[in-house]
């Protein structure tokens, strides 16, 4: 149960003058640990693709015991991300331990088919449009960048409105097997290029091998215009 403050004072104001307010300071005090637990997910969250919303579900922290100051925290492996369990844990003289439920929504862009894509067809702007909702009840893979679709074709075939999904999309192969390519070191002030002979092939962004006329082995990543460039 949610109080405003105004009801807040009115109640504290008839616990003072010795009025029945065990009820009422509980609902107080499950009103400041649902503030709690909601600041916390909030902070958590921050930076998360799209507007967060934090909500408490079922009882909430209602059938929580009263506590001064609930300290709130994630178990091992738990995330802000949908439907998810929330620790409340109070040092107080009788110290206890308890779980609530809480979800969190963000609302952000994705990615969907804007008519069926066959497989193996490279994804262009006219593929696909953008939609809006609570990417919590879509896969954790759905595509939420246009970018993310550069070189890349479609695995599977893809439904008109299904969510571009990146295990549905496969890289383009830039580089093959044998090929001659230009190996580029580049770095401030400085450009250097030799020629080597790829070890295997390679998408976009995927990290190849090449053995340069000299016979040494080198790594690099492969990039658009097929050249494998070293890390520096």
């Amino acid at each position: 149960m949610t109080l405003s403050p105004l009801r807040q004072r009115l109640l504290r104001t008839a616990c003072a003058v010795g009025l029945s307010c065990a009820v009422s300071t509980g609902a107080i005090a499950s009103d400041a640990t649902a503030k709690a637990v909601e600041t916390y997910l909030q902070v958590q969250s921050a930076g998360l693709p799209g507007k967060v919303t934090v909500s408490l579900e079922g009882r909430g922290t209602d059938a929580l015991p009263p506590c001064e100051a609930p300290e709130v925290f994630l178990p091992p492996g738990v995330t802000p991300w949908g439907r998810l369990s929330v620790g409340v844990r109070c040092h107080a003289e009788r110290p206890w331990t308890r779980f609530v439920q809480a979800r969190v929504a963000v609302e952000g862009r994705y990615l969907v088919a804007a008519r069926a894509i066959d497989a193996g067809r490279a994804l262009g702007a006219g593929d696909v449009v953008e939609r809006t909702g609570d990417l919590t009840r879509l896969p954790r893979s759905v595509v939420t960048s246009a970018a993310e679709l550069v070189g890349v074709v479609s695995a599977n075939r893809v439904a008109p409105g299904a969510p571009i999904r990146k295990e549905l999309l496969r890289g383009v192969a830039v580089i093959q097997q044998g090929q001659a390519v230009k190996v580029v070191a580049q770095g401030p002030g400085f450009v250097v290029s030799t020629e080597a002979k790829a070890l295997s092939g390679a998408a976009v962004g995927a990290v190849v091998q090449a053995r340069t006329l000299d016979g040494r082995v080198i790594r690099g990543v492969a990039d658009e215009e097929g050249q494998v460039r070293l890390v520096q």
